[in-house]
């Protein structure tokens, strides 16, 4: 049975779990496009935070693009399984091509979702990072290195939803986590939303436009 309506319900939701947060001095809201860009519009709106996106994308094996071999992030951030790349004997060429690839589809998307405008300025901030949910969180953690390398004093990450053992890794690099609902068996993160129909370009940019205005 689903545990939300929509991706907006579920940060209504997290919302309700962050708001020992309301009120923190240089508290960033970062959305990871697409999927959690509208939870985090919601948290950010009920926390009367800015809001901001850090892009992250997956390192698709090569051949076997679906297999994740980490994550990239804004700022650079990287994460690497090693367990992967060495199983199948991934060539560290093939791994640096990879890495170089998605980090230039990480500019191309910020400059989409951001226009001319620059980041939010993460020195010495909480950076609370914000998803749809977590399945492997490869993508997380890269984003958790992501806002620590741009400064951030304090890095928490918050999901709807999570698998347990994916976020017991998160906590490993983050400073907090916090996932209202950590079902046993978590195949995907759609399974948990009746609606988890594909967030947009648009809706992301909207989202950002809108908390700007706020």
């Amino acid at each position: 049975m689903a545990l939300f309506q929509d991706r907006a319900h579920a940060g209504h939701e997290l919302a309700e779990a962050l708001r020992d947060l309301s009120g923190r001095e240089r508290l960033v809201v970062l959305g990871l496009p697409r999927g959690g860009v509208p939870v985090a519009a919601e948290v950010a709106r009920a926390l009367d935070a800015p809001l901001d996106v850090l892009v992250v994308r997956k390192l698709g094996v090569p051949g076997h693009e679906e297999l994740a071999m980490g994550a990239v992030a804004s700022g650079g951030g990287l994460v690497l399984n090693d367990d992967v790349v060495a199983q199948l004997r991934v060539p560290r060429a093939a791994v640096t091509a990879v890495v170089e690839r998605e980090l230039a589809e990480v500019s191309r998307r910020e400059r989409a979702y951001r226009g001319d405008r620059p980041p939010l300025d993460l020195r010495g901030a909480v950076a609370l990072l914000v998803d749809d949910g977590v399945a492997t969180g490869a993508t997380v953690r890269a984003g958790v290195e992501a806002a620590r390398a741009a400064g951030a004093a304090e890095v928490v990450v918050a999901v709807p939803v999570g698998a347990p053992d994916s976020l017991a890794r998160i906590a490993e690099v983050a400073d907090a986590v916090v996932c209202p609902h950590r079902p046993r068996s978590l195949r995907s993160v759609g399974e948990w939303y009746r609606d988890f129909s594909q967030t947009s370009d648009d809706e992301v940019r909207e989202a950002l436009a809108a908390a700007g205005r706020g």
